[in-house]
């Protein structure tokens, strides 16, 4: 993998939109305006909400940089015509202001899923404890810390600049020398590019409409849905028996949302199709079967939520299969990483950390990638600069972090920060092939060392604040790398990009816990039977229990079936590795197969239908659904995630919908 980076040329579609001659590029300074700024915060707010409700639901989020930077680019565009209709000339939007835009964004909202809202942050509060059982080996009171908004935003700020700063030094090496694709940072450039010529207008416009078309039918569908939804979490049709009621009692039914349809769209096929496989196993039959020994292998009363019975099935085999996943990658990764930087030193002798004049070589480049190159290099961040802020905000975080969570001392801190750095290297790398993003293992890997570092004696907080650290450096480190390479194809300033990282990250800090703590107060988070599940707090804590604990916390026979999983999902990441590509194409991914086996099988059905959907659309006319598909996803996503203010205004004030449509077996009179 890493040799054909480091091999590729880049023509044709990444260099899209990008004029061989010389154009105006602004200054950086003249690239970060007010406007942005503010079109950013609002955009912030509503890609958080978004976030909060996958990551609260089903645990999967797609990237929505694309999303992002369309979106800029209609507010922009409103913004301009409102206030030409008063007289008001606006100052020209150019491709880099929405590059700025769609950076800020993806910062902000980007903390919505590092910050472990729906995860480590949420496994230590006293809901998931009692979730667990109070009675439950090494799951004790002392390794509990309530959620509030005071030290949220506290740690936010504290752990998430720190990530920005560590890759900085690479940048080069990374976009220019590597010539890493970083898929959704290119596709986002593509269509900045697309949107700000004169040669696709008409595109543009149906572009944008059909955005806001599917956007207005969401948020009225899901309006709609609300009538008919009742108190409680049993009505609706987010509970419609569709595949009929005994396919129900297993979670097999299609729930109307247009949430997980817009993911089915803007998701490669074999993630879906990998979802519904890991659904078809797990509830179609796995825990059937288990179920069956109900009073054998685990005690028949036991309530649905107990992890003593079938729900600890559900939990520790779901982790099996993830961290089978993210170990196999995470060693291919460090052996890639490995070979292509001994590749590096053995070609030129060290990193080119800065940039080289070699005549010849430069001479022979494409005027596009010449004219990309110079403006990438022009405002060159000093890496001393990056260096200094990273060791100074790592000495404050390790000095405040231990106050804040008395369970996790000052060395642990510091050991998470001197090693972050390279397992950030190592996700921005994976990022920039495969445009996945591993940081949520390198968290959970952390988890386990320091929750079993610290022991019995607050080793469960340890190892959840433990990941929170290294998930937002990681995590951090990887999506600036994404924006750096939009910038780099929109001829943005790294500078400017930079700096609208760190806005997006401040705004993040603040935006992300206020939005997530609408949820909290307004839905009954982490209820296992209800709509807000967050189904990685139990595993996070689970995860956590067990790096204290060993396996003596697992049901009977589960260990058994934890270590089958674990290595299915090696030899299926090995087989997606050797087998030629028109094969490992259909193979599915073991990290998507994992999650509908805890959640359930009902957002994969609705992923999968949307697939289909863009299947048969990319058969009858593949250049329309190339335009519109992401449109239409992101409408359909952004809709809904738009009709959770007033969902969330309307249970905080307590009005209950008028209608609870349930359907209950017809009666039969003998």
């Amino acid at each position: 993998m890493g040799s054909e980076a480091d091999s590729a040329e880049m023509t044709g579609p990444l260099l899209a939109g990008v004029p061989a001659a010389v154009e105006a590029v602004p200054p950086w300074r003249g690239q970060l305006t007010v406007r942005a700024i503010v079109v950013s915060a609002i955009l912030g707010v509503l890609f958080c909400l978004v976030t909060h409700k996958l990551n609260l639901t089903v645990g999967i989020v797609p990237s929505l940089n694309v999303a992002a930077g369309l979106l800029g680019y209609v507010l922009v565009r409103t913004w301009t015509a409102v206030l030409g209709m008063f007289g008001v000339v606006s100052k020209p939007f150019t491709k880099q202001e929405n590059t700025v835009i769609q950076t800020c964004v993806v910062a902000c909202y980007g903390l919505a899923i590092s910050g472990g809202f729906g995860s480590y942050m949420l496994a230590m509060d006293q809901k998931t404890y009692e979730l667990i059982g109070t009675d439950y080996p090494g799951n004790t009171a002392v390794d509990v810390k309530n959620l509030s908004l005071s030290w949220m935003i506290g740690f936010m700020f504290l752990v998430s600049f720190i990530g920005i700063f560590s890759l900085v030094a690479l940048r080069k090496v990374m976009v220019i020398d590597y010539k890493l694709t970083y898929p959704s940072g290119t596709a986002t450039a593509m269509l900045i590019n697309s949107v700000h010529t004169t040669t696709e207008v008409e595109l543009v416009e149906k572009q944008i409409s059909c955005l806001g078309k599917y956007l207005s039918i969401s948020f009225l569908w899901n309006c709609f849905k609300w009538f008919f939804s009742g108190v409680g979490d049993s009505c609706g049709f987010d509970n419609f028996p569709s595949l009929g009621l005994a396919a129900f009692k297993n979670t097999f039914y299609f729930d109307f949302s247009p949430t997980y349809i817009g993911c089915g769209l803007i998701c490669p096929h074999i993630v879906s199709c990998s979802a519904l496989i890991g659904a078809i196993i797990s509830w179609g039959f796995l825990w059937p079967y288990i179920s069956t020994k109900a009073g054998d292998w685990y005690p028949a009363e036991l309530e649905s939520n107990d992890f003593k019975g079938l729900y600890g099935y559900k939990v520790f085999v779901s982790i099996s299969l993830i961290l089978g996943d993210g170990i196999y990658n995470l060693v291919k990764i460090i052996y890639s990483t490995i070979k292509e930087t001994m590749n590096a030193r053995s070609n030129q002798g060290r990193l080119p950390l800065v940039w080289v004049q070699e005549g010849d070589k430069i001479s022979k480049l494409p005027a596009k990638e010449k004219l990309l190159n110079e403006v990438f290099v022009k405002d060159n961040i000093p890496p001393w600069l990056a260096a200094s802020a990273y060791v100074g905000l790592a000495a404050i975080s390790t000095a405040i972090v231990p106050i804040m969570f008395s369970q996790l001392k000052w060395y642990l801190v510091l050991s998470a920060y001197v090693v972050a750095p390279l397992l950030a290297f190592c996700n921005s790398y994976n990022t920039g092939l495969t445009n996945w993003s591993l940081a949520s293992t390198y968290g959970k890997i952390g988890l386990f060392i320091f929750a079993s570092w610290v022991g019995h004696h607050g080793g469960v907080i340890a190892g959840l604040a433990a990941c929170g650290v290294m998930m937002s450096i990681v995590s951090t480190a990887g999506d600036l790398m994404q924006d750096i390479k939009t910038g780099y194809l929109t001829l943005s300033s790294p500078r400017s990009m930079f700096v609208s990282q760190l806005i997006g990250t401040a705004l993040g800090c603040v935006i992300a816990p206020l939005t997530f703590w609408l949820y909290w107060v307004a839905f009954d988070i982490g209820n296992p039977d209800g709509m807000f599940k967050a189904p990685y707090a139990a595993i996070y804590r689970e995860m956590s229990i067990m790096g204290v604990e060993g396996f003596s916390v697992l049901p009977q026979n589960c260990l058994a079936i934890c270590f089958v999983f674990f290595f299915v999902a090696i030899a299926i990441n090995l087989m997606r590795d050797i087998t030629p590509k028109s094969v490992s194409k259909f193979i599915p991914l073991p990290m998507a197969m994992a999650v509908p086996f805890y959640i359930g099988a009902y957002f994969a059905i609705d992923m999968f239908v949307g697939t289909v959907i863009l299947f048969v659309w990319e058969r009858v006319n593949r250049k329309e659904s190339e335009d519109f598909a992401g449109a239409v996803a992101s409408g359909l996503i952004c809709g809904d995630g738009m009709w959770s203010v007033p969902s969330a205004m309307l249970s905080i004030m307590r009005i209950d919908p008028p209608m609870c449509m349930y359907i209950k077996p017809s009666l039969t009179y003998g």
